[in-house]
């Protein structure tokens, strides 16, 4: 396997991840949200859905064999290995400026629909809009099966996930930002996180 590349705090990147190879995600320090995204490489308007993939598996947070499907509901990448307690988020839009905006900021805040931006410009990928993520690590809870609330996350220091491309993609990932609400443990404050690919 490659050495592992730091993904620093509130920053993002974005890799190549030919077909039959994997990208692990650690979660270096533990209690870190990362924001997750794939398109094809070949036409990035195809790109890894949550909604659909929500609705073709069933539930809500993706478990050990799990494909995850695009907005044309084909294959994009499988789940291969989990060895965090498996607590992911499938629902959470990226925070962006607006949405720091309404928790009050009067300044520009680093987010996770910016970093998406910067890290996919340089491989010519078009945004119309920002697709939902895979929040790996965010800690989602059901009151009732009605009222949502956001949670520490339970990830440990270590803790890896581990995807397989099913195509050639572009996997763009976030190291949340997010320090108003307790999306990230640490006191709120967010960590650096570390990702490599192999075969």
């Amino acid at each position: 396997m490659k050495e592992l590349i730091e993904i620093p705090a509130r920053c993002g990147i974005a890799v190549e991840v030919p077909a039959g190879q994997s990208i692990r995600v650690v979660n270096t320090h533990g209690g870190q949200v990362v924001d997750m995204w794939a398109f094809r490489r070949d036409d990035p308007s195809e790109h890894m859905s949550m909604p659909h993939s929500v609705v073709t598996l069933g539930r809500i947070k993706p478990a050990v064999g799990d494909s995850l499907v695009s907005n044309l509901r084909r294959p994009v990448l499988r789940l291969v290995e989990d060895t965090s307690p498996g607590v992911h988020c499938m629902l959470f839009a990226s925070c962006d400026p607006a949405r720091y905006r309404l928790l009050g900021c009067t300044e520009y805040h680093d987010n996770c629909a910016d970093n998406l931006r910067s890290a996919v410009a340089a491989h010519r990928i078009p945004l119309p809009y920002i697709p939902t993520p895979l929040n790996l690590f965010m800690n989602t809870k059901f009151d009732d099966h009605r009222v949502m609330r956001v949670e520490p996350p339970e990830a440990r220091p270590g803790d890896r996930v581990t995807f397989r491309a099913e195509h050639d993609c572009i996997v763009a990932l976030s190291a949340c930002p997010q320090d108003l609400v307790p999306v990230n443990a640490h006191g709120c404050t967010p960590t650096a996180v570390a990702y490599a690919v192999f075969s």
